[in-house]
């Protein structure tokens, strides 16, 4: 029985709700709605104009409508008053294919119909900058390789230490937090999930982390590089394969594997489908202009860029797109801290079932450092250099087409492009310095 989201507000106190959605950008999007309210919100839905958000739609398309999902409620931990729920969006007494939720629990059906169930976690890297964005937030912040400095991530205490405590709250089982490989870089972990909780707990974090630190009059970016010199904010993705039951890892083997990372046959099916659609895939894991700086990055200060730019795989080793840390399961390193919390998670699942159903092999291992002898690896596809480039293959993309529909594809390429000519009518400081007096 569909949980009454009006009893769970009686119960813990709740005055508002938040129903919230994201569109196509990432964008989280809501209406506060007093708890009177919610009944009638739960039944029907709340009703939002479409072409307000990055959905591609006009103002002549009739209402949207945020179907509240009970499932993901979350009481506020510093807000108690006010609860948080996610939404699939509807129009005209259906799904709207272009909701990026909705494009999720499509590929999550299909997985089930196929006697699977995905489960995620995600490591979501950011940076404490001003309110500005122009500097980081801690000025003594400045050692050449910063990452886990005991001292700096101490100095940020209070508010690293508020948001672990939300998520300890919230039941999420936060293992750790530290300071990450660029000066004014974090990351906080939590448990892996069904892919649909981790999603909706990725969108809720993004929106904590910026709140939490607004609060203390800075800022918190996920923006893939917001520093030149420094290593940008990557979202890798750990992903496996269980059983309807929950109760069986299927991406385990119970024998010898040949390559010897661990994994089972269905496992390097999937594998085989993430890395035939990868480079189709960066428009949507990495889909701002601002992407491509991060994944075609020169050497940083620490030395890495920690960022992939070629399809292969490889054990316990991070200059790989995908590694494999430990048997039973692997992590996809494409992704960075634009990416769209749902399309991450249907993406993977599309391009992972595609591979099942074809039989993909991802072929061997490689067990190089890609950052030193990449030009090793001659069969390697290379990702894309801009996000032009990203939107073309995406839009060429078979596999995505019939996966995520026509509809939310021809959608998501049409607002990129707008994206894409808007930052080129740009002119950049760097043009006019190299080009005024040609």
């Amino acid at each position: 029985m569909e949980k009454d989201l009006e009893k769970i507000a009686k119960e813990k106190g709740i005055k508002y709700f938040l129903v919230s959605w994201v569109d196509m950008f990432g964008m989280l999007r809501s209406k506060l709605v007093p708890t009177r309210a919610i009944k009638g919100m739960q039944e029907n839905g709340a009703g939002f104009a479409g072409f307000a958000a990055y959905l591609d739609l006009t103002p002549a398309h009739p209402d949207l409508f945020g179907m509240p999902d009970p499932d993901s409620f979350i009481q506020i931990p510093w807000q108690k008053e006010i609860g948080w729920v996610a939404c699939d969006l509807w129009m005209n007494g259906k799904p709207l294919e272009a909701s990026p939720r909705v494009a999720l629990k499509k590929q999550l059906a299909r997985a089930e119909k196929l006697g699977y169930r995905m489960k995620t976690g995600v490591e979501c890297e950011f940076h404490l900058i001003n309110k500005e964005g122009t500097a980081l937030a801690d000025d003594m912040d400045t050692h050449a390789k910063p990452c886990y400095d005991q001292q700096a991530v101490m100095r940020q205490f209070p508010i690293i230490s508020k948001i672990a405590d939300a998520m300890l709250e919230l039941e999420w089982n936060p293992y750790q937090n530290d300071h990450e490989d660029a000066n004014g870089q974090f990351e906080m972990n939590w448990d892996y999930d069904d892919a649909l909780k981790t999603a909706d707990r990725h969108v809720f974090f993004k929106y904590m982390t910026r709140a939490i630190c607004e609060e203390h009059g800075i800022r918190a970016t996920f923006m893939p590089k917001p520093f030149m010199n420094l290593t940008g904010n990557g979202c890798h993705a750990h992903m496996s394969i269980w059983d309807l039951d929950g109760k069986k890892n299927l991406f385990s083997t119970d024998g010898e594997d040949p390559r010897g990372l661990g994994l089972s046959p269905l496992a390097y099916q999937f594998l085989g489908g993430i890395m035939e659609s990868a480079v189709d895939l960066t428009a949507i894991f990495n889909p701002t202009v601002n992407s491509f700086k991060r994944i075609n990055a020169p050497r940083t200060v620490s030395g890495a860029t920690w960022a992939p730019n070629a399809v292969t795989y490889g054990g316990n080793n991070r200059t790989h797109m995908v590694r494999v840390p430990d048997p039973g399961r692997f992590e996809l390193r494409l992704m960075d801290g634009a990416v769209n919390p749902y399309l991450l998670q249907a993406g993977m699942l599309a391009a992972g079932l595609d591979g099942v159903e074809n039989n993909r092999d991802p072929g061997d291992p490689l067990d190089i450092n890609m950052y030193e002898e990449g030009h090793l690896a001659k069969d390697a596809r290379h990702l894309p250099e801009n996000l032009l480039d990203a939107i073309r293959l995406l839009d060429n993309n078979k596999i995505m087409r019939k996966a995520l529909g026509d509809d939310f594809i021809n959608a998501f390429v049409k607002l990129k492009m707008a994206d894409w000519n808007e930052f080129t009518h740009h002119l950049s400081t760097w043009e006019r310095q190299h080009t005024m007096d040609c």
